[in-house]
């Protein structure tokens, strides 16, 4: 894959979605007759990036064949120990880039080429080490929170388990797509430590890191909402399925 100069993709597959209440890998789950990894990874590729990198790992041969005959690559996840380190076993295949990575997650099939262009622009644009894609919702349960300061400035992102009372009013969220800059990004992650209600390794403190080391870090506000919906449970697959029809 040849490509958009400096900027690789790369997916997050490896979970295997207990609340769809099935045996298959979560993003193999149909979407209007597709696997909804499919939308993802045909969103990923109309920014036309160099390289697609697939994290699997629970049914990882499922998701491959699935893929079968795609310009992916796929890096295996086998411990499910959290986005941070799902992100960090891409890290072999992106050795000597020194570009652009776009992490997204293989559950938002409803995220749309023209919000990841507009992402991927206002992180070069700014000139920033990390770029996170927010929205804002009426119910963010279950959602990790974006906390900024009074001028409305970066400060965190707060796991909804991990946080406060008063974050828990905040209704801005991660949705869990980032751009990073290549050597910031897998510098910071050997930083991440997962002293969390989790017990995992989050991406989001990658974020955090960079921040505290005089990096840029950089929101962009994803006005639909509905784009960045993950698909959780067998009523979001429904859902996502009626707003697509």
């Amino acid at each position: 894959m040849s490509g958009n100069n400096g900027l690789a993709a790369v997916i997050l597959a490896a979970g295997q979605g207990t609340r769809m209440k099935s045996d298959m890998a979560k993003v193999l789950h149909q979407l209007c007759g597709r696997p909804m990894i499919r939308y993802v990874v045909d969103a990923a590729g109309s920014i036309d990036p160099e390289r697609i990198i697939l994290v699997v790992g629970y049914q990882a041969e499922a998701v491959m064949k699935e893929m079968d005959g795609e310009d992916v690559e796929f890096a295996l996840q086998e411990e499910r120990l959290g986005t941070g380190h799902a992100v960090l076993q891409a890290g072999s295949l992106l050795e000597g880039f020194s570009g652009t990575v776009m992490v997204l997650t293989g559950d938002t099939p409803l995220l749309r080429s023209v919000t990841l262009a507009a992402l991927l622009e206002t992180h070069r644009d700014s000139c920033a080490s990390a770029t996170v894609l927010s929205a804002v919702l009426e119910d963010a349960t279950g959602y990790g929170r974006i906390i900024k300061d009074k001028q409305g400035q970066f400060l965190k992102i707060v796991e909804h388990k991990d946080a406060s009372d008063d974050e828990k009013k905040v209704n801005e969220i991660n949705s869990g797509i980032f751009c990073f800059e290549s050597r910031d990004l897998f510098s910071a992650l050997a930083g991440v430590g997962k002293e969390n209600a989790q017990g995992e390794y989050y991406l989001t403190d990658v974020m955090s890191i960079l921040r505290e080391e005089g990096r840029k870090t950089v929101v962009h506000l994803c006005l639909d909402r509905q784009e960045v919906m993950g698909i959780n449970d067998v009523d979001q697959l429904k859902e996502a399925e009626r707003l697509m029809n």
